[in-house]
């Protein structure tokens, strides 16, 4: 049986992030092609300098066509304007501007230059609304993309 194509996709993938690993960024499991778990740290010279955060990544059978699910595991989320207390980020790559050409290397880079640019650990003004009413996807929610600044 032939491969499709996200595992096609996936597989070469995960050799690429092995053979040209990126700084602050450690596969921890990446067992199958349904979920990945990755370690982010913060970069130096950031106020989330070596600080240890946990990435999961969940595919589906429409991967790279279709975002795969990111959200950041408990208790390692980083307190930040545009990750909320559950794991949820705010970035829009993530969802409205998705593109098939993007990778999990470059989503991992995204959320590094994220964290990077933040200059204020603080929880975004509507966590607490949000986690209440939030189901347990990211990608069931309808985001505002307002602050491209942090």
């Amino acid at each position: 049986m032939a491969k499709s194509l996200f595992t096609k996709r996936l597989s070469k993938e995960l050799r690429d992030l092995n053979t040209n690993p990126i700084e602050g960024v450690l596969i921890e499991e990446a067992d199958d092609f349904k979920r990945w778990r990755l370690q982010l740290t913060g970069a130096p010279g950031t106020i989330y300098e070596n600080e240890e955060f946990k990435l999961e990544f969940r595919f589906t059978p429409s991967y790279p066509l279709e975002s795969p699910e990111v959200l950041f595991i408990r208790p390692h989320i980083p307190i930040h304007p545009q990750v909320y207390s559950n794991g949820h980020i705010c970035l829009n790559i993530l969802y409205k501007d998705w593109s098939p050409v993007q990778t999990v290397a470059q989503v991992c880079l995204s959320i590094q230059s994220m964290l990077s640019s933040c200059t204020k650990k603080e929880l975004p003004p509507d966590n607490d609304l949000y986690i209440k009413s939030a189901r347990s996807s990211p990608k069931e929610t309808t985001w505002a993309f307002h602050d491209d600044t942090v």
